[in-house]
């Protein structure tokens, strides 16, 4: 009989034992399921992902994270900017002129034919340097001061043609880093709205405004320095364009004077 009580007993314990394995079982999963989800992609290779994203995408995302308002407006000077600088970099290309080779055609031109065959050969060539020769040869019968006045007053005219269009470029460096500094200030006073209202608030409640008053400065200032890359390429292209045309004139009135002394001999 103790031998029974005994078997009996020891399976008792071992269903009970069976069914508290299984509840604990049960508090685990209860507990597994109250847990937030964890997200399975780790932070590192969400970084990862970032940073492979196309550079047009990350641009797109941050324009838009920057509001449509000020980002619209900053990105209007930039297409603006650089249609104006562009257009300046073609025609100042188009104005450049050998000189040297101009002034020897031009004196070869005179030697074998006169004034009117160096008129031909500086009405076929372009540029402002053969523009101003056309000029002074056109008052070489009355004179070299009349030479000399007309290419220094043709001179300024064709300096203000080089010269057209620089100013737009360096309002547009001017406006975009404003509208930016506009965003700014005006994200700012959001932010300090939502915590006048909310009284207590978390970093993360505010960050978004923050962000974007900060990526209107960003955006406004990418745009000033490359307008102003190309604006200094078109400064330092016009002053050299204008050194040309001063030398080129000078050169231009020692040769009438030498054809002229030629021709009286």
């Amino acid at each position: 009989m103790f031998g029974l009580s005994f078997s009996a007993m020891s399976q008792q314990t071992e269903a009970d034992s069976v069914e508290a394995a299984k509840k604990q079982d049960s508090l685990k999963k209860l507990e597994e399921a109250k847990k937030p989800a964890q997200d399975p992609v780790p932070a590192e290779e969400k970084t990862v992902q970032d940073e492979d994203r196309p550079f047009h995408q990350v641009v797109k995302t941050y324009f838009i994270q920057g509001g449509w308002e000020f980002m619209s407006l900053v990105l209007i000077c930039l297409i603006l900017g650089l249609a104006l600088a562009l257009e300046k970099v073609i025609s100042l290309g188009l104005a450049t002129t050998n000189t040297k080779k101009l002034l020897r055609k031009v004196e070869d031109a005179l030697d074998n034919g006169g004034v009117e065959k160096a008129k031909e050969v500086t009405r076929n060539t372009r540029g402002p340097v053969a523009s101003i020769f056309t000029q002074g040869l056109m008052r070489a019968s009355e004179g070299i001061d009349m030479v000399e006045k007309s290419v220094i007053s043709y001179g300024s005219v064709e300096m203000g043609k080089l010269e057209k269009g620089v100013s737009w470029i360096s309002l547009f460096i001017a406006i975009a880093p404003m509208l930016g500094f506009m965003g700014t200030v005006i994200g700012m006073i959001q932010a300090f709205d939502k915590i006048e209202a909310l009284g207590e608030v978390s970093p993360q409640q505010i960050a978004g405004d923050i962000k974007v008053a900060l990526l209107t400065t960003v955006s406004g200032l990418i745009v000033a320095i490359i307008l102003q890359i190309f604006y200094n390429y078109i400064v330092s292209k016009v002053d050299s364009i204008v050194n040309q045309m001063e030398e080129s004139t000078i050169s231009l009135v020692d040769v009438l004077v030498q054809h002229k002394v030629r021709s009286e001999q």
